[in-house]
């Protein structure tokens, strides 16, 4: 029923701040398109550490990143001279293509100090004809994203279609993206349309097929099977998926069907020829000097 349970495992991204780095791993790069995906907090973090959790400006290509908070807000910043506060419950999707640069800046020290953030990142992988596509930033609103409920289950539609559900987030491949709240004993079952499926369980517990799962696991679903899965006790889960794309080799923040497509994005970052976010331009992060495979797990730093 299950291909794999893929446990988090732990990441530093900055002084007091770790995060549970789900995907990539190594026996399972990929989920659906889905390449990257931290979870990150509920974060409480000393004030004098505050300082040391901005993201600075770095690069992407051959990817879209979706930033998605439980709790507090994320100022971002990018090449494009988009500045825009995430909060809760909306859908940051960024499409790097061919090349951008952003910042994610945490400028509410309240949020921070009182263990109020808490977000999703995932990376989504672009099929190869649109790896050369111009960057895009687009935000959208909780409204626009269509909310299922049943008995004890409630569902926000993050992209793509699933349950009947569809929106207008602009997507590049066959997909799917819920957040999902259940109460005890509730159960529910998989898109059956997808061909690769994954439940996040971000807290709670779930019991599929006689087993118990807990918080920090991926499970991930054969193609074919249909599970149903039942809350053991509340749960926030993250349900993604979707057609897979084919190989693609992963190299701190650059994602790329052909490897010397990395190559040339790790020289247009340090020639400075990504260009930086107009309003934040006066830090970035260096390009890592490190020999890391093209298939290896991006660096702790990278949030996003």
């Amino acid at each position: 029923m299950l291909d794999m349970v893929i446990e988090a495992r732990k990441a530093a991204l900055a002084p007091g701040m770790e995060v549970k780095r789900i995907l990539p791993f190594r026996l399972r790069r990929m989920v659906g398109p889905f390449i990257f995906m931290d979870h990150a907090g509920p974060v409480s973090i000393a004030p004098e550490n505050i300082q040391n959790m901005d993201v600075l400006p770095h690069p992407h290509i051959g990817l879209s990143t979706v930033s998605y908070l439980f709790g507090g807000s994320v100022t971002h910043r990018d090449s494009l001279g988009v500045e825009q506060v995430i909060k809760p419950g909306e859908v940051n999707w960024m499409t790097a293509g061919k090349g951008i640069a952003h910042s994610e800046r945490f400028e509410d020290p309240a949020v921070l100090a009182g263990g109020q953030l808490e977000l999703i990142q995932t990376w989504v992988a672009l099929p190869e004809k649109n790896e050369e596509d111009d960057p895009d930033f687009v935000n959208y609103q909780p409204d626009q994203l269509p909310v299922f409920t049943d008995t004890g289950v409630w569902m926000r539609l993050i992209a793509g279609n699933a349950y009947g559900l569809g929106n207008a987030v602009k997507t590049h491949s066959p997909l799917f993206y819920l957040h999902a709240v259940l109460q005890t004993g509730a159960r529910f079952g998989l898109p059956k349309e997808h061909s690769e499926r994954g439940v996040y369980i971000a807290k709670g517990s779930l019991e599929v097929g006689g087993q118990f799962y807990t918080a920090g696991q991926l499970l991930v679903f054969t193609k074919g099977i249909d599970p149903v899965i039942t809350a053991r006790e509340p749960a926030t889960l993250m349900l993604m998926g979707g057609e897979p794309l084919g190989e693609r080799h992963i190299w701190w923040n650059f994602v790329s069907s052909r490897k010397e497509r990395i190559e040339q994005a790790k020289e247009d970052w340090k020639q400075g020829r990504i260009i930086l976010p107009p309003n934040d331009n006066h830090e970035f992060v260096p390009l890592p000097e490190s020999k890391l495979k093209l298939k290896g797990d991006p660096p702790p730093g990278a949030l996003s």
